[in-house]
């Protein structure tokens, strides 16, 4: 007899009055997520400087792997693809792939313009770098020419690479843009992403994977608008909210852009997870968020605690012999203090960087626990301000 199906899908707990927060559950075979939820970067099906063994310990719910990186070790893997990623993980838990669309960006106008996703104030408009754009993109799909290698990514192929990957949750293929570039262009970009989400829609052949489709649309209010109406009125399970943003505009984009969308549906927002930005997300509607800030910065010795961060190789921390934070309870904070973490930076021991990710992943995924609580009392105000302190 053939086993039952697991159930994969999305409810909604209990909304917020005053906002757009709510509390959920997604539903995969790989168990169940509470939302909102920080989703942690596996960039390569690996949380960089973690053992498989040390994941769950730090609240970790789900990871999001990428498609570009894992593009090679999939085709050439034998492993079936019910089962790649989390043999590459080393444990079955809920998980995501990104599209490869975020290359796009990062090795396209990223390097050209000099800047990230959100733009800073002493960004100015046009400004660029002497880096060179290593991505060509046509309608039929993207040219990458990264280290004297020439690849090319479709939509089509995106979906096929992800399938074969395997992760619960999926993405179209999208063209992520600069800040920086004209309305003109991120017409043109998001009317491509458009036409491209309905291409991978057509190429998804597996039942067993949520496909989310993205938003895109820049700066503007008018293209983000109507984006999420498009995107929003396709057949997705999900959906992302990609591309850019001003660094004030945030809360903003993300209220337009919502109140475009299925209610009963999933969002996602991706690349963005700083502690103020996940408090503008949540209360905006948004379930999951990623991003590199608890792994990256963990491995470049920057701490986070409910305070803020600082860097543990100062020399003022030589001689602390306290927990990384007062009163956290992460596997790190409980057996090395602040001078040992300092001492292992500073020796570059390779564990330092495990530790100090361990903490970070932990606090990250604790805060996310604190918004989930406090949105089930009816206290997310009162978090918020606690937090950020307004």
């Amino acid at each position: 007899m053939a086993a039952k199906k697991q159930p994969l899908f999305f409810e909604i707990i209990k909304k917020e009055v005053k906002t757009r927060a709510r509390l959920g559950i997604l539903h995969t075979a790989h168990g169940t997520v509470k939302t909102p939820s920080y989703v942690m970067v596996a960039t390569h099906a690996q949380i960089k400087c973690l053992k498989p063994s040390d994941i769950k310990k730090t609240k970790t719910q789900m990871v999001i792997s990428n498609t570009y990186h894992l593009w090679d070790p999939v085709l050439a893997s034998k492993t079936s693809k019910k089962s790649f990623i989390w043999e590459k993980l080393g444990t079955k838990m809920p998980t995501m792939t990104d599209s490869g669309g975020f290359q796009v960006f990062s090795f396209g106008a990223a390097k050209e313009y000099g800047v990230g996703k959100v733009l800073k104030p002493s960004n100015k408009q046009h400004e660029t770098s002497n880096k060179k754009n290593n991505v060509k993109i046509t309608e039929k799909g993207v040219s990458f020419a990264i280290d004297g290698r020439r690849q090319f990514l479709s939509p089509e192929d995106s979906i096929r690479i992800q399938e074969e990957i395997g992760a619960d949750i999926i993405f179209a293929f999208d063209e992520c843009t600069s800040p920086l570039h004209s309305f003109a262009y991120n017409k043109q970009a998001m009317e491509r992403t458009h036409r491209w989400a309905l291409r991978c829609l057509k190429a998804k052949t597996r039942d067993d994977q949520m496909l989310f489709g993205i938003v895109q649309g820049g700066r503007s209010r008018r293209l983000r608008t109507k984006s999420a109406k498009y995107i929003g009125s396709l057949p997705f399970q999900g959906f992302g909210i990609g591309g850019s943003f001003g660094e004030d505009e945030m809360a903003s984009t993300l209220a337009t852009i919502v109140s475009h969308l299925p209610e009963e549906k999933p969002r996602h927002l991706l690349g963005i997870g700083r502690v103020k930005d996940i408090f503008i997300a949540v209360e905006n509607g948004i379930d999951f968020f990623d991003c590199v800030i608890p792994t990256r910065e963990a491995r470049h010795a920057r701490i986070w605690t409910k305070r803020g961060h600082y860097d543990i190789r100062k020399s003022k921390f030589a001689d602390d012999n306290k927990p990384l934070e007062a009163g956290c309870g992460c596997p790190t904070c409980k057996k090395i203090s602040k001078a040992k973490l300092h001492k292992l930076f500073k020796t570059k021991h390779p564990n330092s960087g495990r530790f100090a990710t361990i903490h970070n992943v932990w606090f990250f995924n604790t805060l996310l626990e604190e918004i989930r609580s406090s949105l089930a009392r009816g206290t997310f105000q009162k978090l918020k301000k606690q937090y950020l302190g307004y």
